[in-house]
């Protein structure tokens, strides 16, 4: 049987931990080509060589997603060595726990640093993506969003949630100039999970309980639980799904 992402070429930021590890491996045993991008050499090369043990192929590529310059080899990488692109999942971002906070105390570089990766970071992923998805006639985008961009559950993290929120908006515009293109470009909306991002809260199990019991399932999530609506997004399954943002949050949005 044919997977659904035979043939697929796709790139993930953010691919060396949490759910861009699991989505990357995700879209390799679904038959994808996948470019697993990071800052982390040393994790990024793990995870490449994971999804090729695993009997997938992969390639990584150190790229800092705030940067034009190596989004652009990012792209450029993954079409010379695996043919073309079709699929994108931006998902890399940084939050900075212990610097963001509320907006007269925010210093104007931990704004910065924040949005340059977060909403930067994005926009650039599909600058230079997109034109190679327009070669290839058409393809999939995926953000990683955040209810921090949706509602006001994290009034400490202002410059996080403003990112987060400028995704959201970015996933809607770029849908409504691509959609006659071919391009498909949605977000999905993790609820608090268990990976690198946020370890360093969850390490006090009173944050990890009050976490938890804030979604209806209550408990934090787990990176393979998204990984899964990753695939779906990026297959042709997802054909007349644009413009979309999907909570996989354990129902903390809808509470």
């Amino acid at each position: 049987m044919q997977k659904r992402l035979e043939n697929k070429v796709a790139v993930v930021t953010g691919g060396a931990v949490g759910m861009g590890r699991a989505a990357a491996r995700r879209l390799a045993a679904e038959g994808a080509r996948v470019v697993v991008a990071d800052v982390d050499g040393a994790a990024g090369a793990a995870t490449a060589r994971e999804i090729e043990a695993e009997g997938g192929m992969a390639l990584f590529v150190r790229a800092d997603v705030a940067q034009a310059a190596e989004v652009a080899a990012l792209m450029q990488a993954a079409v010379e060595q695996f043919g073309g692109l079709d699929v994108l999942y931006s998902n890399a971002a940084i939050q900075l726990h212990d610097e963001d906070t509320v907006a007269h105390e925010l210093t104007e570089a931990v704004w910065d640093r924040i949005m340059s990766v977060n909403l930067r970071g994005v926009w650039l992923c599909a600058k230079y993506a997109i034109p190679q998805l327009l070669a290839h006639g058409g393809g999939s985008i995926i953000h990683a969003a955040s209810p921090t961009g949706l509602t006001g559950c994290a009034p400490n993290q202002t410059a996080y949630s403003t990112s987060k929120g400028g995704v959201v908006a970015l996933t809607r515009t770029l849908a409504a100039a691509y959609g006659p293109h071919h391009i498909r470009v949605n977000a999905i909306v993790p609820g608090p999970m268990d990976t690198p991002l946020i370890a360093s809260l969850l390490a006090d199990e009173a944050v990890r309980a009050r976490l938890g019991a804030a979604t209806m399932l209550g408990r934090v999530g787990q990176a393979d639980e998204i990984a899964g609506l990753v695939a779906f997004l990026a297959s042709d399954e997802a054909a007349y799904c644009t413009g979309g943002i999907y909570a996989a949050d354990g129902g903390l949005t809808a509470l």
